[in-house]
């Protein structure tokens, strides 16, 4: 019995519609049309969206500059994320329009995490002696 992976690539629509999603969120995060404290004392980054299979659900992913208040912030786009949706929609050009779900972007802690693995003693260590073997 041959099994399949669980998990693929996304296809080529499923990037463009995400583009297409994140820059739609990112102008409409620009125009400040949320009257919400939280998102108002922020200045949030989309660095991505992921797109489910079928089109009708986008995981976007968000960031406050500097890191502070993620939760906060993620919490604050997940209660207006109706009224988003609805400002967004007419700038992306699909069939049904997807539901977003927001959440906290960890690339640049997962970034900074394997900086840190790299900077390590015992990784400077190992480079160093691969260097005075060859």
């Amino acid at each position: 019995m041959v099994r399949k992976a669980t998990k693929s690539a996304p296809s080529q629509r499923m990037l463009r519609v995400g583009e297409l999603v994140r820059h739609a969120l990112s102008s409409f995060l620009m125009r400040d049309e949320i009257r919400d404290p939280v998102v108002e004392s922020h200045t949030i980054t989309v660095p991505e969206v992921r797109m489910t299979p079928d089109l009708k659900h986008a995981n976007c992913y968000v960031m406050p500059l500097g890191g502070g208040d993620a939760a906060e912030v993620v919490d604050a786009l997940n209660r207006h994320r109706k009224f988003i949706r609805g400002r967004i929609v007419p700038e992306i050009n699909l069939k049904y329009a997807p539901e977003l779900r927001f959440l906290v972007d960890e690339t640049f802690e997962e970034a900074g995490r394997i900086d840190a693995l790299l900077r390590s003693d015992k990784v400077r260590q190992d480079l160093e002696d691969d260097e005075d073997e060859g």
